[in-house]
């Protein structure tokens, strides 16, 4: 008989049988014999003969271990390497959270805002070049998410987000803390899904991980309403991933390069134009070959900062509405520009119509959309910026360039970015000290006039060393993203550097970093005003500083007199609300005392150490380049 070839037990799934009321209190996975079997049969009078072609209504699949989704996710976590998750808790993740306790593989870390939780997974990921996975409650716990989503997807970071849901059924009835957390955020995101069947569950998890690393990285979110967490399945997790659809390049074509290698033979004036990619993709010591091979000048976007040791002498500098003056020269004078790994946002151009009106553009991204998006180009190559790198440093041949990298170099030793005429302690000194006293330090920054800061006066020699929200521009990014660094790179040193106004945005991360003991220096440059917007408020709107002013008494900005005075008075006192965190604190107003602030924070291991050094109002980033005009316009001194 058919049925003896079977095991004595098998897995039954029942769907859609609405025949069967006899084992309506069968749950789908149950365990039944082959004497429950017959007894169904018989209660439906079906034969012997036929019950072969009943079995057929049946999904009869191996002997699997049962298990809850809210398990199935942890072992989905473990399966894919995660060694550190960033979660606040909450009701619609409790059984997830639950099943953490019960394993020691993937360690949990609590921050003290969903927003700075994903600001330290993004951290944690730049930093270690792995996927940062963070998880957060359904409703506010997901929105509150959503603007480290954004901004880890500006800047192709791999995120895996998952965020807790209501029961399907309850989905659509403005449920308590319901939110449709796909629809927020399908635009910020590369991939969002919700999970409605917990047979997806392994599928759907694997994908997210795979899309997240490939391609273009980025964010992945994957929603994961409390009854899958709460249904029995397989506990099988896939081996490999197939998505209709979605098929990351992994080649080079090698014609293109050709072409590009072509090109570049005849040029006069070339110039080497790198983006983030060039770290994402981990080609740092490979660009590095190809610029001595070639003896190619090569300047940086601001997230293309450390694409290639910064103190290299064909090395120019920053590029863009703040970049130094020898780079803009050099994208405005070039006849060849090659650029890896970068979208040419405006902050980048400048006024489009002018940027870059006399050379040929050899653009290499792995994204095709990013390709004559902004800005047309002539030889386009689709592919990662590794893959590409190599090829070209299989095919190109080095010529003679005459007198261009000479006049490039003159003309920044000429025309240097620095802070050496200005009087008394400036962000210049402050940054100069960790250059020379910091073997390859991770430097996270905030945004506004530090980030700018920092970019232009951090030496940096490798991949992962600065941090920073370029696309976006988040204040309140820098210090969780220096927690999350730490967390990643335990024998490393960390810096976060902000302003006095971003860095209240998350202030509350003293907490996170004291509880695990993070050795994270953060550096607040306090000028007492949102300075970014305020530089604008000087140059272009005749110092009417509307809600910039950051100090106790609005009328008055920051002078020399005033910090030499001790005069500042500034809320919070940053010094004793970090004390009472249980931090490390100090105030630094003289250039004498920068030593003794940062002999304090390297004595101190068990938790974060506060530098607040207290700088000017009005000292600016420059050179600057006006909203609007091109990159040659540029604004070189104060206006008085």
């Amino acid at each position: 008989m058919v049925l003896q070839s079977f095991p004595d037990k098998i897995n039954i799934y029942f769907y859609n049988l609405r025949f069967i009321t006899y084992s309506c209190t069968t749950t789908c996975g149950t365990l039944l014999s082959i004497t429950h079997l017959y007894k169904i049969f018989n209660f439906l009078d079906i034969s012997n003969e036929n019950i072969e072609n009943a079995i057929c209504i049946f999904y009869i699949v191996k002997e699997a271990p049962m298990i809850s989704g809210a398990a199935y996710v942890v072992k989905a976590l473990q399966e894919e390497q995660v060694d550190i998750l960033f979660n606040y808790p909450g009701a619609a993740t409790i059984d997830i959270m639950d099943e953490l306790y019960k394993q020691d593989k993937v360690k949990v870390i609590l921050p003290r805002h969903e927003q700075a939780l994903a600001h330290a997974a993004d951290g944690y990921a730049r930093s270690t070049g792995k996927v940062g996975v963070c998880m957060v409650t359904s409703g506010p716990g997901a929105t509150n998410l959503v603007t480290g989503i954004a901004t880890a997807y500006a800047d192709s970071v791999p995120l895996v987000c998952i965020t807790g849901q209501v029961d399907l059924g309850l989905m659509g009835n403005d449920a308590f803390q319901e939110v449709d957390t796909v629809g927020i955020v399908r635009n910020i995101c590369k991939y969002a899904v919700t999970v409605r069947d917990r047979k997806e569950l392994g599928r759907i998890l694997k994908e997210a991980f795979y899309i997240a690393r490939t391609g273009r990285p980025g964010p992945v979110v994957v929603d994961v309403p409390k009854n899958i967490q709460k249904a029995m399945g397989s506990d099988e997790y896939p081996t490999e991933v197939n998505i209709r659809g979605y098929k990351p390049n992994t080649t080079v074509h090698v014609g293109q390069v050709k072409k590009a290698c072509s090109i570049i033979s005849k040029a006069k004036r070339p110039l080497f134009l790198l983006g983030g990619g060039v770290s994402i993709s981990g080609a740092n010591d490979l660009m590095m070959k190809l610029v001595e091979k070639t003896g190619i000048p090569a300047v940086t976007t601001l997230m293309g900062k450390g694409a290639i040791d910064s103190r290299h002498p064909l090395y120019l500098g920053n590029i863009g509405i703040h970049g130094g003056y020898a780079p803009n020269v050099a994208l405005t004078d070039c006849d060849v520009m090659i650029s890896i790994g970068t979208r040419f946002n405006d902050r980048i151009t400048g006024k489009l119509s002018t940027f870059a009106q006399n050379c040929k553009i050899i653009h290499i991204d792995v994204d095709a959309a990013s390709i004559s998006k902004n800005i047309k180009v002539d030889i386009p190559i689709v592919a990662d910026a590794k893959l590409a790198i190599e090829k070209l440093l299989e095919y190109i041949e080095p010529h003679d360039l005459g007198e261009w990298p000479a006049q490039l170099q003159q003309l920044k030793a000429e025309r240097p970015v620095t802070q050496a005429g200005e009087e008394g302690l400036t962000p210049q000194i402050v940054i100069d000290y960790i250059n020379n006293h910091y073997a390859r330090p991770i430097v996270a920054t905030d945004v506004g006039q530090n980030q700018l800061w920092t970019t232009q006066f951090l030496e940096i020699k490798g991949q992962h060393q600065m941090l920073t929200s370029g696309g976006l521009g988040t204040m309140g990014y820098g210090f969780p993203a220096a927690l999350g660094a730490q967390i990643g790179n335990p024998d490393k040193r960390v810096f976060a550097i902000c302003g006095d106004g971003g860095v209240q945005m998350n202030i509350q991360e003293f907490a996170t970093a004291m509880h695990y003991r993070l050795p994270v220096m953060l550096i607040i440059l306090n000028n007492g005003f949102l300075g970014n917007v305020r530089q604008w408020q000087q140059l272009f709107y005749d110092k009417r500083y509307a809600c910039t002013n950051l100090l106790m008494d609005e009328s008055s900005i920051v002078t020399r007199d005033m910090i030499d005075n001790d005069e500042f008075e500034y809320v919070p006192n940053f010094v004793q609300l970090a004390e009472a965190y249980g931090a490390k604190a100090m105030r630094i107003t003289k250039v004498e005392d920068i030593e003794k602030g940062f002999q304090l924070a390297d004595t101190f291991k068990d938790g974060p150490t506060l530098l607040e050094f207290i700088i000017p109002t009005e000292l600016n980033v420059l050179p600057m380049v006006p909203a609007g005009k091109s990159l040659s316009d540029m604004l070189l001194k104060d206006k008085k």
